[in-house]
């Protein structure tokens, strides 16, 4: 099984998480906010991964330093969880409807952090939450994760659904990404011998 486990602690966040990439889409997210736990419990289940999520966070300030934080811990613990990468497939890529809403996210196992952000979110905030702080969350998944992550937005006016559509959208993408392919389950899918 394909797992990892990261506790990072800091002045502004404690965090335990658990991952299991080759997992059913069972979650226990506690984050402390709720708008992020919505979205870690869709990408989770969109993914197949099994996820826990437990953080302890600065939120009387704002949400800024746990939505980061757990960006940083979550890419760090997938790219603990593929290891070498052996035998996956590496790319990932869908177009995915949520209402009014259309997304297209792709992934590439590069072993290189690269963010492409394109998102046009018509509110600042989804209840409590600041809808800038989903730039970040990717931001320091990609750059702990070491993968490139396009994201666009092809349309979509609800800001809830544009978002929402972006997690289910980029786990079924990773979803693709890390799969093994059986017929090269001993190859490192690049010329160079590496992805990490």
């Amino acid at each position: 099984m394909r797992t990892s486990e990261i506790n990072r602690k800091t002045n502004e966040t404690d965090i335990q998480l658990k991952l299991n990439i080759d997992g059913t889409g069972k979650s226990d997210i506690t984050t402390g906010c709720g708008f992020l736990d919505h979205m870690l419990i869709l990408f989770a289940r969109h993914g197949n991964f099994d996820l826990a999520v437990s953080c302890t966070g600065d939120t009387f300030i704002d949400d800024h330093h746990t939505v980061e934080d757990i960006g940083i811990c979550l890419g760090d613990a997938f790219s603990q969880a593929l290891g070498d990468m052996r035998g996956v497939n590496r790319y990932g890529d869908i177009i995915l409807p949520m209402d009014e809403a259309l997304i297209l996210c792709a992934v590439d196992l590069s072993g290189r952090s690269f963010l492409s952000y394109e998102l046009q979110i018509p509110a600042q905030k989804v209840g409590t939450f600041d809808t800038e702080l989903i730039e970040e969350f990717f931001s320091a998944f990609t750059r702990k994760g070491n993968l490139t992550l396009h994201i666009r937005q092809i349309s979509g006016q609800n800001s809830h659904h544009i978002l929402e559509g972006t997690f289910k959208a980029f786990a079924r993408s990773l979803s693709q990404a890390i799969k093994i392919n059986e017929k090269r389950k001993d190859h490192i899918p690049s010329t160079k011998g590496v992805l990490v």
